[in-house]
């Protein structure tokens, strides 16, 4: 299978996941998150395979999440809506993204991907 690879070529931390996965041979295809972010459905059924709070999602470290001030929304508002907020921006979402069959990571851990990619 080819990992589902969303990423933003401007992002350290998705070079660094890319290279990781060119020299591990992994198949992927990369989806530039701003231009082709993920819709809200997809963003649910990553939600639910990760096991991981939706919260997790959120880039917490990027600009648009501080001007929305998002940082209280999203510990008050439900699922539906969160989605909503993170189906609304590519520049919400943590990345890269990267999705597989079950399996779904968030960010780039090298630990993480040896377990989940390899």
């Amino acid at each position: 299978m080819t990992i589902q690879f969303y990423s933003y070529p401007k992002c350290g931390t998705c070079r660094k996941a890319k290279k990781w996965l060119e020299e591990n041979r992994r198949d992927f295809n990369e989806i530039h998150i701003v231009e082709n972010p993920p819709s809200k459905e997809e963003l649910k059924d990553f939600y639910e395979k990760s096991g991981l709070p939706l919260k997790k999602f959120f880039n917490t470290s990027g600009k648009k999440y501080r001007e929305l001030g998002l940082k209280d929304k999203v510990n008050d508002s439900s699922d539906e809506e969160l989605l909503d907020i993170l189906a609304s921006d590519g520049m919400l979402i943590k990345r890269p993204l990267s999705a597989e069959g079950s399996k779904v990571t968030l960010g780039f851990k090298e630990e993480t991907f040896e377990d989940t990619w390899k």
